[in-house]
């Protein structure tokens, strides 16, 4: 467990797929360089949901890298972040959707530098999961105002994670 300056307890998730998740990534060429049809979708993602910050994220050992991004300024901006920021990694270990509409009502979450640093307070995310059923990463939103999600956000979030894997298996033979 890591502790912060001022003693809030961070847990980053133990990732025990990560080397596996790499070899992967890499196998399929994802995760090393920006992809403009995926900061498109990241920018669709953004308009659909309205929120300000829109990713798609595949995450390595130490790092995760915004191979898709849109940000409030366009989708310029920082395109990797270490693997203890963020939400994405419990995305990723745990394999299925996470919704939080305040994060500071999660002591888990609120301790996030992230949420300091830029002021997140709600987040969106799905896995994108391969046909192995492993998470390579995460399609994500997040907004610096908290956001009643609901069900719709959360079939929205689900339905662009599937939408884009199906998109990235008509690339790649023999299916991702």
């Amino acid at each position: 467990m890591t502790y912060d300056p001022i003693g809030r307890l961070l847990l980053t998730p133990v990732d025990r797929e990560a080397p596996d998740r790499v070899q992967r990534l890499r196998q399929l060429g994802l995760g090393e360089r920006p992809e403009p049809a995926f900061d498109a979708l990241a920018q669709q993602l953004a308009h659909l949901t309205a929120a300000p910050y829109a990713m798609v994220n595949f995450i390595d050992e130490n790092r995760q890298f915004f191979a898709g991004l849109h940000t409030p300024s366009g989708s310029g901006g920082e395109r990797f972040m270490a693997r203890d920021r963020g939400y994405c990694p419990h995305v990723v270990v745990r394999g299925k959707a996470l919704v939080l509409e305040d994060v500071r009502d999660f002591p888990r979450f609120a301790g996030n530098p992230l949420v300091d640093e830029i002021g997140i307070r709600s987040y969106l995310g799905a896995p994108l999961v391969d046909r192995t059923g492993m998470a390579l990463g995460t399609v994500c939103v997040i907004d610096t105002e908290p956001r009643r999600w609901g069900r719709a956000g959360l079939d929205t979030i689900k339905a662009f994670a599937a939408e884009l894997i199906r998109q990235m298996c008509l690339g790649e033979d023999g299916g991702i």
